[in-house]
């Protein structure tokens, strides 16, 4: 989730990159970095920090030219210092590049770099790009744009790069996931990875696809696919004001960040599973061995994400694992000892209860480890360990990508621990790799137009209920539980989430012909009694709502309404299934008039006890 922005025409450069990335500094504010070519060599300034320290900088050290780059971070590899803050250059800093995104095969290709000559400054994967480039520009006859082709042919990951070459008056960029827009201008040519920071200068965009490369120049551009065949894409005129240009033309931030859960996913994921090995890189120092018990400590979404990690970690670890509500964890004197891992969870790294609750672990010599979104947080400061989920920043109060990237991390702990531990064998844990690694395309998928629609029909049929009940089983049960909360958040509907075998001990009395009931009966080894607890609802007239897994046409004749998901792993299926809880409560919200960025009386971090 970093920003980028590219300009070439006849403006100063500087005053466009700082501009375009003020406006992009939401997708990250770990540091930031310009560079500009003038008279044949490029100039390179990069700070640590927010986009101010920059500012200060090339305040007292201004840069001329009319071709540049710029970039803000959100940190993945390597701590966010100057040296790790982009640009990054050749060692001649004739070749300069800025990068989106993870490259998984980064250490195998920095190790070959080395061995031929090559040297490194940071401790980015992005920085391997330069040097690649460089070899194949050599290779080529000092040709940029197939430099950077071949060059990504050999990459495996995630990127949006923007590359540029003192000697060529030119800007070429490619993109896989990761986003990356073209402004057209008259007599001159802008790139960015979101729109609002190219409204100040035009309204005409070009939206790139994956695999599409693109060369800017003065004269304009030209498209390509990563094969070198010409490609088209349409010129777009953006209406946006500069409010919906923040939120990417989705009517909400919430909106928009439902849809960024693919891309979420990807940086929490990707770089991180091999499922050639089976194995799971985590850049975790903590012995997983040592560990005799579990303590998941968090609060509202974040334990949720927690429950969901009980089952896996249990499931496949073969570990006790037990999941506290942080305000209550530290009041209700925890056993806790050296043999203990503790890990909470928490997408600000600020929420006072969990810090807290941190703080009391450490005290009975527990081992910490934190699965956070937000670097350099109070928590973060204080963990023995920081698995960083990569989510970016997440602006709507109602948590859904940084909850989804959560579950993802809690996904690869369990495999880290389950390796580690002797419990899974290679193959099993080869094909839980695969199905993870499908995640971010099963998310889009359950993203299609046609999926939304029918959900936002079935909210808008029960828009009006008072109260909502929501059910699911085994791994699922925390997924109704996250529906439910998610629903009252930002609708104000009164919503209960149960486990479905605990339905027939008090909330089967709430039943009636008034009470929408949803329930999370995707493909698993308890569908059947999930199917069984739907019988008990339809005998009391209750509605049922059911969340079925593709093709699953027997199980909707036991409901009035159905949601179809995409098939998936059980043990990664509640990533999958929540999605549609998410745009469930989202629709009902909006068929209420509810601002669901801001929903009354909550906050994004709760910093109070």
């Amino acid at each position: 989730m970093c920003g980028i922005v590219g300009y070439i025409g006849a403006r100063q450069a500087q005053g466009v990159l700082v501009s375009g990335l003020a406006k992009l500094e939401y997708r990250g504010y770990d540091s930031a970095g310009v560079a500009i070519l003038d008279h044949g060599s490029i100039q390179v300034r990069k700070k640590a920090g927010k986009l101010a320290n920059l500012g200060a900088e090339l305040a007292e050290h201004p840069l001329a030219g009319t071709l540049g780059i710029g970039h803000t971070r959100w940190a993945t590899h390597g701590l966010p210092n100057d040296t790790n803050a982009h640009p990054h250059a050749t060692e001649d800093g004739r070749i300069v590049i800025i990068h989106n995104g993870i490259i998984e095969n980064y250490l195998s290709l920095k190790a070959e770099l080395r061995a031929r000559g090559h040297e490194f400054k940071s401790e980015t994967d992005s920085e391997v790009l330069a040097h690649l480039i460089e070899e194949k520009y050599a290779q080529t006859g000092s040709d940029l744009y197939e430099a950077v082709r071949l060059s990504l042919g050999e990459v495996r990951g995630a990127y949006g790069i923007v590359v540029t070459h003192a000697d060529h008056r030119e800007i070429v960029a490619a993109r896989t996931v990761s986003p990356l827009v073209m402004g057209v201008g008259e007599g001159e040519m802008f790139l960015a990875s979101d729109v609002p920071a190219l409204l100040p200068y035009t309204r005409r965009m070009v939206f790139l696809h994956d695999g599409d490369m693109v060369v800017l120049s003065d004269s304009g551009y030209r498209v390509t696919d990563l094969q070198g065949r010409a490609v088209t894409r349409q010129i777009d005129q953006i209406d946006w004001d500069a409010e919906a240009a923040e939120k990417g033309g989705f009517d909400t931030y919430m909106l928009k960040e439902i849809y960024e859960q693919p891309t979420a996913l990807t940086n929490t994921l990707i770089g991180r599973l091999n499922d050639d090995s089976g194995e799971v890189n985590l850049d975790i120092n903590l012995d997983p061995s040592s560990f005799k018990r579990i303590s998941i400590i968090a609060c509202g979404t974040a334990y949720l994400a927690g429950l969901v990690g009980e089952y896996l970690i249990e499931q496949l670890a073969r570990i006790p694992v037990e999941v506290d509500v942080a305000s209550e964890y530290r009041y209700r004197d925890p056993l806790v000892s050296e043999h203990t891992l503790a890990i909470v969870i928490s997408q600000s790294g600020e929420t006072i209860d969990t810090l807290e609750a941190l703080r009391e672990a450490k005290k009975g010599g527990a081992k910490t480890l934190g699965v956070i979104n937000a670097k350099g947080s109070s928590m973060t400061r204080e963990l023995d360990d920081t698995l960083y989920i990569h989510a970016g920043p997440e602006i709507g109060v109602a948590s859904t990508k940084a909850y989804t990237s959560m579950v993802g991390a809690m996904l690869m702990l369990a495999l880290w621990l389950a390796r580690a531990r002797g419990t899974l064998s290679e193959a099993q844990a080869k094909e839980l790799l695969s199905a993870a690694r499908e995640l971010p395309r099963l998310v889009e998928e359950a993203l299609s137009p046609q999926r939304v629609a029918q959900i936002k029909v079935v909210a808008e049929k029960y828009a009006h209920a008072r109260d909502y009940l929501f059910l699911g089983r085994g791994v699922n049960a925390p997924t109704a539980l996250e529906g439910a909360l998610k629903l009252k958040e930002i609708s104000y509907i009164h919503a209960e989430g149960y486990a479905a075998g605990e339905m027939k001990h008090g909330p089967i009395a709430l039943i009636d012909e008034n009470l929408p009931v949803v329930v999370v009966a995707t493909q698993s080894r308890l569908l059947e009694k999930t199917i069984s607890n739907v019988q008990e609802v339809r005998a009391r007239a209750g509605k049922v709502i059911l969340l079925l897994s593709d093709g699953d046409t027997e199980n909707a004749q036991h409901a009035d309404d159905v949601i179809y998901v995409p098939r998936s792993h059980e043990m990664v299926s509640p990533i999958v299934n929540v999605v549609a809880l998410q745009l469930l409560s989202y629709f009902t919200a909006t068929a209420l008039g509810k601002d669901v960025d801001k929903p009354r009386n909550l906050a994004k971090s709760v910093t109070v006890e």
